[in-house]
């Protein structure tokens, strides 16, 4: 199988719910179809934080997986987000994904290492169980620093060696591990394709990687196709400027109380783009106030996105 190119943008789109709740499928084949129409698009990556796809039945994410796959029809690549807590639980899940048309794996960490940490080894495992009973590429999802889910730089090394893993996700947001474990990243794994996550964090760090995966890319991908390309150009000045222009954006999107909120800032923006037709959520998510939605609205005409 040929490996996934990420270089690029990857957008973690959100997903489209219908007023009562439902999955709309119809809309969320639109949405995808949207994404996937812009050069510089790479893959499309659901059911993560963004994608609230841990708030979705079992039935219901292999039934997304499939309704993206035949939206985008092969264009670019539908990646999975697999969040199983346990390593059989999530290999399972994965195979599930494959078998809807899946072509990668975002392996998030087992969420009980958020609060209790993980031994030495069990990430590697979790890893390489994926792989090999769904055949899926993986992608290394590097946690925040400041939670106990960050791998240190050996495990990092360790999975990046592993088969099947041909690219990591980093949104460490520490830029004092950012600029010495990327460099040993690619010291040591040359054909290790770099994304960042840092959505609220662009700027600082799109000159040391192939490409971006962020929730940031499913509401604004035209500048930030532009960003990456400044970033790979070591054009400082352009990609300030597509910073600045896009601040007022990310502040109304990611700079609020919670980083959760920014799946209902982001939903409430590609309303007012016209992209999707409702921002409706699922709890544990709740709406935002009306002022939210006419400050995003502000902040996207400034950033003449509408």
């Amino acid at each position: 199988m040929q490996t996934m190119d990420l270089r690029g943008l990857n957008p973690a789109p959100v997903t489209v719910f219908s007023a009562t709740g439902d999955v709309d499928h119809a809309a969320n084949a639109d949405y995808a179809r949207w994404l996937a129409s812009f050069d510089g698009v790479k893959s499309l990556v659901c059911l993560g934080h963004a994608g609230e796809g841990t708030f979705l039945t079992t039935r219901e994410q292999t039934d997304l997986i499939r309704t993206l796959v035949e939206a985008v029809d092969g264009q670019i690549p539908i990646i999975a987000g697999i969040t199983g807590e346990g390593t059989q639980v999530a290999a399972e899940e994965a195979v599930r994904a494959a078998d809807a048309g899946a072509t990668g794996a975002l392996v998030y960490p087992s969420h009980g290492w958020l609060r209790f940490g993980y031994q030495d080894g069990a990430p590697q495992e979790r890893y390489r169980a994926i792989h090999e009973a769904s055949g899926l590429q993986s992608i290394l999802f590097q946690y925040p620093d400041v939670t106990k889910a960050t791998y240190n730089l050996d495990t990092q090394l360790e999975i990046a060696a592993q088969p099947g893993v041909v690219a990591t996700k980093n949104g460490v947001r520490n830029m004092r591990r950012w600029d010495t474990e990327i460099p040993a990243l690619r010291a040591e794994n040359p054909d290790l394709q770099v994304l960042t996550c840092h959505d609220e964090y662009l700027l600082h760090t799109m000159f040391d990687v192939d490409g971006a995966l962020v929730g940031y890319g499913g509401l604004a991908p035209e500048p930030l196709i532009e960003l990456i390309r400044a970033g790979k150009a070591k054009d400082y000045p352009a990609a300030r400027a597509i910073h600045d222009r896009l601040l007022p954006v990310t502040k109304n999107v990611y700079h609020r109380g919670s980083h959760m909120e920014g799946t209902v800032a982001l939903k409430l923006g590609l309303v007012e783009r016209g992209i999707i037709p409702r921002a409706t959520v699922r709890s544990p998510l709740l709406d935002l106030p009306e002022q939210a939605r006419i400050e995003i609205a502000e902040a996207l005409r400034a950033a003449e996105l509408t």
